[in-house]
Parts: structure tokens; C-alpha cells; sequence
């Protein structure tokens, strides 16, 4: 509060204990918007409010006041500090949307890649991040979407402020997933957000990406993390965290998809003629060749004997005239198993 502002509030408070008048509504509308330039100036509420007080102080008659003339001041006091307050609140919820739009429209485009790359990269100082560096996204998700707003988003933030303080970190929510943006040297980061998140969602799972360079490598490295939470949907991978880098193969088998659809019809459309359809023996080859290939592990993971496992494996060889237990032609078998998972056959059709 200026000199100018004292000697304003202490003439105003003089003539309230002269005439025991109120504020006005003009006065009052003056506080409110002396309160919110105070706000946007970036001054303290607590520092504003003490220089009305001593302008109350300077106001204040040197005679005894009555009591009737001390309440007409504490009551336009009380107006006027009022009055402030709720101007310089306003500009604050005022910035503070302003603040989060902004940075919303930032995580937009760092994580779409959408926005020119040297805008980003400026921008991106004031979030903390330095995009000169290259960043790893991990993508975690739990039973419910998240919102930033919510206590496990902000359980897993606490968490790694504790831990690691500012070391240029971004952990936000996104597609009611949480986020974490870091420098790709520092996986600790990343690792300890999986475990942080792991532990608010009750057991969710969280997908890392791998460290990319420059403005646009954030936006990359998010988006494996969002295609590897995408292949665990479709592979059933249960795995509380999954690193982007060790998924690579099965993009890669996707990538020709009529191939694949090929592969799949040719080699496995036999198994529709048994007696359940080919979904049973589908789980069986999957869970074979998960367990690698050991019958007496495949059966402990599907609840079933040792005996009808290999009964499961025989049919598989006689309908699709390929052995999943001999290694010559085990590759074929499997990788057709995979792109069915993939490409969720046989319940759709191609």
C-alpha cells in the first residue's frame, strides 16, 4: 500500500468517526477494485490489510471515543477490509483460471504434439520442464478416470515432491489417466511414479514410453505409453508396469495387417471346427506359450490337469496339422496366437 492509499484510507476512516456515516457503494465498489489491482500487482493480502489497519491507527482522534462513534469506525472498517479482501480474491480466482487454462492448452499440445515446436519449448520453462533435454512420459491408470483434483493424482504428487523435489518434473491427468512427464536420464522418477501410483490406485497399471528428444519427443514417448496400456488391453498383460521399449515386437508384427489377418485365418481357422470353438484352445496355446511352453505350469495357470492340457495340445496338432511342442514350427503356431490376441479374433471376423 502506497503513502497515497494510507493517507486516502485515513481521511476516509476521519470522516466516518466525524459524521458516523458507512461506506458508500461507490467507496465500496473503489475497495473491491483497489483489491483486485493490489492482486494483479502481486502484493499480499496480509500486507494490504496491515496498511489499512494503520490507517485506522492514523485515523484514530487522540479524545476517547465513544462507543457508539467506535463501532461507526470497526463497522466501515469492517466494510472496507471486506471489500478488499473480496476484490483481491477475485482477481486471484480470476488467475488462477487463467493459470490452469493455460497451462491445460500447454499439456495439450506437448502431449499431441500439436502446437509450433519453439512456442512449446518456451513455454515449457515456465512448467518446469527444459525440452532441450530428452523426456520419458508414463501413463498410469487405476479402476476410476482421474482428474487432477482428485486424491490419487495428488497422493502420487506429494509423494514425489517429498522424494525428488524439483528436478523438472510434470505430473498432470490426461484422459482420466495420470501423467508424468520427466528427463530421460532419471528413471528413478519414473519408476517411483509407477510404484506412487500403483498404491493410490489400489493396484492400477502404469505404462512408461521411452525417452525421446526435443519438443516433439514428449508427444512420441506418450503415445507408446498409451500404445503399450493399449496392447495390455489386448494381450491381457497384467503386469503393474510396462516399459514401451520391451512391447516393440508386436507393433511390428501388426504393422502389415492383412499378413497378419493371413496368418491367423490360415493357421488357426481349423480350431473353429472343435467341439467349444476355437476360444478354449486359443487360452490353452496362450497360456503354453506364456508359461514357456512347460504343460505342467500351463495347467496350474488354467486350472486345469496336467491330462487335459495335453489333450487340449493334441487336438491343436491334428486340426492345424502343427505341434506347439516342436520348436521347427512353434514360431508360426505362436506368432499366429499373437496376432489374435491382437487383432481380437476369433471373435471378430475378417
Amino acid at each position: 500500500m502506497t503513502d497515497d492509499d494510507t493517507h486516502a484510507y485515513a481521511a476516509l476512516f476521519a470522516e466516518v468517526v466525524a459524521t458516523g456515516r458507512r461506506l458508500t457503494r461507490g467507496e465500496i465498489e473503489r475497495r473491491r477494485e483497489s483489491g483486485e489491482e493490489a492482486a494483479r500487482a502481486g502484493h499480499s493480502l496480509r500486507e494490504l490489510v496491515g496498511g489499512q489497519l494503520r490507517a485506522v491507527r492514523s485515523a484514530w482522534p487522540e479524545q476517547t471515543l465513544d462507543r457508539r462513534t467506535a463501532l461507526d469506525l470497526l463497522s466501515a472498517v469492517e466494510q472496507s477490509v471486506d471489500a478488499f479482501s473480496s476484490g483481491f480474491e477475485r482477481a486471484q480466482r480470476l488467475a488462477v483460471r487463467q493459470e490452469e487454462a493455460e497451462r491445460r492448452e500447454f499439456i495439450d499440445d506437448l502431449l499431441y504434439g500439436r502446437s509450433d515446436l519453439g512456442r512449446t519449448a518456451e513455454r515449457a520453462e515456465r512448467f518446469g520442464l527444459r525440452l532441450s533435454r530428452a523426456h520419458a512420459v508414463a501413463v498410469a491408470r487405476g479402476p476410476h478416470p482421474y482428474t487432477e483434483a482428485d486424491s490419487a493424482p495428488q497422493q502420487v504428487e506429494r509423494a514425489l515432491i517429498g522424494r525428488f523435489g524439483d528436478r523438472h518434473i510434470l505430473l498432470t491427468t490426461k484422459g482420466g489417466r495420470m501423467v508424468c512427464v520427466a528427463p530421460g536420464d532419471q528413471r528413478e522418477v519414473l519408476a517411483s511414479f509407477a510404484k506412487q501410483a500403483y498404491a493410490a490406485t489400489g493396484g492400477g497399471q502404469t505404462a512408461i514410453g521411452r525417452p525421446q528428444p526435443g519438443p516433439r519427443g514428449v508427444a512420441h514417448s506418450y503415445e507408446e505409453a498409451l500404445g503399450a496400456l493399449d496392447l495390455a488391453d489386448r494381450l491381457g498383460l497384467d503386469a503393474p508396469v510396462l516399459h514401451a521399449a520391451d512391447l516393440l515386437v508386436y507393433p511390428v508384427l501388426t504393422r502389415d495387417r492383412q499378413a497378419m489377418e493371413d496368418l491367423v485365418r490360415s493357421t488357426l481357422d481349423p480350431l473353429r471346427s472343435s467341439r467349444g470353438g476355437a476360444e478354449p484352445l486359443l487360452d490353452t496355446l496362450t497360456a503354453y506359450f506364456d508359461s514357456g511352453c512347460v504343460t505342467t505350469k500351463t495347467a496350474q495357470n488354467l486350472n486345469l490337469s496336467v491330462r487335459a492340457v495335453t489333450y487340449r495340445l493334441d487336438r491343436i496338432h491334428r486340426l492345424t496339422g502343427t505341434d506347439p511342442a516342436d520348436p521347427a514350427s512353434r514360431y508360426t503356431l505362436q506368432t499366429a496366437v499373437i496376432g489374435a490376441r491382437l487383432l481380437g479374433w476369433p471373435a471378430k471376423e475378417f
